[in-house]
């Protein structure tokens, strides 16, 4: 699978926040509720540039105040709509193990399939459309003022959502594919005030196979960003994305151009 597509899988993993002031406002130790949704929506361009674009959507609800479900999707274009597709369909299911007052400990394990349409790939075809499980931990300390978070995640990859044992697949024909990623992770949230709060992140994803005929591939996604409490539900939010990539052994290479993105959240 080609880079792009397998970075748009991983970053629909990344997760929406909240603090103690404010029920929601992109803080990444986010939870809601239970008996409530919540929905975070994000824009975004490619680092490599603004003609090529996505638009996500995540949609969840707390079952209990330990206990959520969410599903994801999003949908990308690029050289200005020449070329569209249906990225992804997904959905975690997360568990609060520890709820004290300031730390925080989550068990997360999810599901997805991309590209649900592209251009020229037939949706659910074996080797064009591939199924991601995901086992992960999350966790952090939060206060009213600042959060700090840490996240590690073990991606599974394959071209059949239950085909355990086909670890040498490729992917429309070429060698590209990934089946093992290992994806480490902080996340910040400092309040400045009761109407602003900063984030900022930095996500490291490992191929612990081969990718595109490189070995020990991997890439860094740096982010950092403004959020603007519209009331304590509401929030909207603009950030910055820069790549580095792994691209041979001792190589790596900072990618032209940042990445641009809004989002919109509300838990109600």
């Amino acid at each position: 699978m080609k880079k792009i597509a397998l970075t748009s899988l991983l970053a629909v993993f990344a997760a929406a926040g909240a603090n103690a002031a404010n029920t929601m406002d992109g803080n990444p130790l986010y939870m809601p509720k239970a008996g409530h949704f919540y929905s975070v929506t994000d824009l975004s361009s490619a680092t490599s540039g603004a003609n090529a674009a996505a638009l996500a959507e995540e949609f969840g609800y707390g079952i209990t105040d330990r206990f959520a479900i969410d599903v994801k999707t999003s949908v990308a274009e690029h050289d200005w709509f020449h070329g569209n597709a249906w990225n992804d369909l997904g959905a975690d299911l997360t568990w609060r193990m520890i709820n004290d007052s300031e730390w925080k400990l989550d068990l997360v394990g999810g599901f997805d399939m991309t590209p649900m349409w592209a251009d020229h790939r037939p949706a659910f075809e074996k080797e064009s459309t591939m199924y991601t499980w995901k086992a992960g931990v999350r966790g952090g300390y939060m206060t009213e003022d600042w959060t700090l978070s840490a996240h590690a995640n073990f991606l599974y990859v394959n071209t059949e959502a239950f085909n355990w044992g086909d670890d040498d697949a490729d992917y429309d024909g070429e060698a590209f594919w990934a089946n093992h990623v290992l994806n480490l992770g902080v996340a910040g949230h400092w309040t400045m005030s009761d109407r602003w709060s900063a984030v900022a992140s930095a996500d490291y994803y490992k191929v612990m196979d081969h990718y595109n005929s490189v070995e020990n591939h991997g890439w860094w996604t740096i982010a950092a960003g403004l959020n603007m409490n519209i009331d304590d539900t509401k929030y909207v939010g603009a950030y910055v994305t820069k790549d580095i990539d792994h691209e041979a052994a001792g190589e790596w290479v900072v990618q032209d151009g940042f990445g641009f993105g809004a989002k919109f959240g509300i838990d109600f």
